[in-house]
């Protein structure tokens, strides 16, 4: 992980972040082959049980890649993970340091989970009440999986109608990247709710929401758009 980095790359990395990042300065694509490569040592020779524990180290430390590793190590292996493992990832959301290892997180590990398995929405709701930024993202993230599935919809319309005045921009363009995939695969019933909302949703989620839309339906949904 040391090694593989560009010291150059470790420096610009910082510009697409507003908190301090470490990095050893991977470019993604690389990084990802360099794990895939591990995986598959490491599956040669251990049961997944161990792929897990080191994940969970490696998703411990403050290095922007060490957690991209961790993630890629496991991606697309959900179905062989239960609910030890969902309470594992949920722990997780307490060392995220990053939108970048938040999504990574919830997008690729948590999402497909709980899309797997709809008990698992009731986190979702527990994480919407939390006072923590990134619990609050994850519950919106958490749904999208689902969404583009078309499943879910009461729950999207409960949880967006909760954090509607949610102040924290993470959590809006969460909360809008929610919005977007589910109109994207089932606008039917997503339009006329954010037609319902339009005059109380922040500009950000609304504007997010609308991106995939026709242009006349997205300028109806504007039109009374909040400041």
């Amino acid at each position: 992980m040391r090694d593989g980095g560009s010291a150059k790359h470790a420096k610009g990395v910082q510009w697409f972040f507003k908190e301090e990042i470490k990095s050893h300065g991977w470019y993604t694509a690389d990084l990802r082959r360099a794990v895939r490569r591990c995986r598959k040592e490491i599956l040669r020779e251990h049961e997944f049980h161990f792929l897990m524990q080191v994940a969970d180290q490696l998703f411990s430390g403050p290095v922007l890649e060490e957690k991209a590793a961790a993630i890629f190590l496991l991606e697309n292996l959900t179905a062989e993970c239960g609910d030890a493992e969902f309470k594992l990832f949920e722990s997780w959301l307490d060392r995220i340091s990053s939108w970048a290892d938040h999504d990574g997180l919830v997008h690729s590990l948590i999402a497909p989970m709980v899309a797997a398995k709809a008990a698992r929405t009731k986190s979702v709701f527990r994480w919407a009440k939390s006072p923590d930024r990134w619990y609050r993202r994850a519950a919106c993230v958490a749904l999208i999986r689902g969404a583009r599935a078309k499943m879910f919809f009461g729950e999207i319309v409960r949880l967006s109608d909760s954090l509607l005045g949610d102040k924290d921009d993470m959590v809006q363009k969460g909360l809008g990247w929610l919005l977007r995939e589910t109109a994207k695969f089932d606008a039917k019933r997503t339009v006329p709710y954010l037609m319902k909302i339009r005059g109380r949703a922040p500009r950000l989620v609304l504007r997010t929401a609308c991106e995939t839309l026709p242009t006349a339906v997205k300028r109806k949904i504007l039109a009374a758009e909040k400041s």
